[in-house]
């Protein structure tokens, strides 16, 4: 395997709202910053998981506005230029744009690995050795993703479907994709998992920027012209002031819909082991945090009283005493504004109540 990671860059996703969090996940402090898993947030997490892999002058952060200021107070040992601010979110196909575009102009030769700020990744030393593979065949000009093998038949992931394998000496495994799948029904994702040539879409990508820009030009070529323009002015006084003119026009979408759908020259590298959650909705924590002898856990709760209580997740924010009884595969969230309660198989539906709070206005809740 290549060592040489001088040219490699770790560019982190940190934008989002997570909105399957709520009421604990707000606009002022979404799940990012919040320590959901110990005592450390997401996005601290996130960055400690690349020491030893990339010096802090190589990790780049692309986010909005409103929340650079508690990031750089979170990570202080990143530089401050390397935060790349969205003027407004505009999907993850121009965050992976608006990096590559200016990385190249840093360094021609580099190659990033994007990674979404909220993961949750247990095996940090093979995620190390995952990555190192993934720059070795991003090198010979592949689009790599990282697919995480999957442990049951998830609806609330995207699939990827592997083909033939790659030749080129590696030293793990590494294959073309046939297709990216969207979330799908439980049926189909019973099929899926049965064919045993599917992974879970991880959403974490390895390529050359040089590489994924050529792509964008093929495949958006209106994001292009954007990334152009503001790639003339970038580095200079009117870096800002271009930015934010041409960003409000660029169309929002992902850069799985956008460009790795019908990118030619993609690659996929199974991932199991690596004890990965994306720590997308409250019941995800079933599988990141360790339950009492009842199944139960919780989590940042000042006093959980739990009585003939099973396969339930507490999650407290005052210091109100909790009690359950009787209670089984629920979730309960209380943040002291706000008191959220459903059965742990629904709080994928959690973003349905955060739409309902919008549409009507209560802002106070978002």
């Amino acid at each position: 395997m290549n060592s040489d990671l001088s040219h490699a860059y770790a560019v982190i996703m940190a934008g989002g709202g997570g909105t399957r969090l709520w009421p604990l996940s707000r606009r002022e402090k979404p799940k990012q910053l919040l320590p959901l898993i110990g005592q450390e947030t997401l996005f601290q997490s996130t960055v400690k998981r690349l020491e030893g892999l990339f010096p802090p002058e190589r990790i780049l952060v692309v986010t909005v506005e409103e929340q650079a200021h508690e990031m750089k107070e979170q990570a202080p040992e990143l530089p401050d230029e390397n935060y790349l601010i969205e003027p407004a979110p505009r999907g993850t196909a121009s965050v992976v744009g608006l990096a590559a575009m200016a990385l190249r102009k840093r360094d021609p030769l580099a190659t990033m690995a994007i990674l979404p700020s909220d993961h949750f990744i247990r095996n940090v030393d093979l995620f190390h050795y995952l990555l190192k593979a993934a720059f070795d065949v991003a090198d010979n000009d592949y689009l790599v993703t990282l697919g995480i093998t999957p442990t049951m038949p998830s609806t609330a992931y995207g699939y990827i479907q592997q083909g033939a394998g790659v030749d080129g000496g590696y030293k793990y495994p590494v294959y073309t994709v046939k297709t990216f799948k969207e979330k799908p029904s439980e049926e189909t994702a019973r099929q899926l998992l049965r064919s045993g040539d599917h992974s879970w879409n991880s959403g974490m990508f390895i390529w050359r920027a040089d590489a994924i820009l050529a792509e964008i030009r093929k495949q958006m070529p209106g994001l292009m012209d954007a990334l152009d323009q503001i790639g003339a002015d970038w580095g200079t006084s009117k870096q800002l002031e271009t930015l934010v003119k041409i960003w409000k026009d660029v169309k929002i979408e992902t850069v799985d819909y956008g460009i790795m759908e019908k990118a030619e020259k993609v690659a996929v590298l199974p991932a199991g082991g690596l004890g990965w959650s994306d720590v997308g909705s409250w019941s995800s924590l079933f599988e990141v945090l360790l339950p009492d002898m009842s199944g139960n856990i919780a989590t940042n709760a000042v006093s959980h009283l739990a009585l003939e209580t099973n396969n339930t997740l507490v999650y407290g924010g005052s210091d109100r005493l909790v009690v359950t009884i009787g209670v089984d595969d629920m979730v309960v969230v209380d943040t002291g504004d706000a008191l959220l309660i459903c059965k742990s198989d629904q709080s994928q539906k959690v973003k349905d109540v955060v739409e309902h709070l919008k549409k009507h206005r209560q802002e106070k809740y978002l």
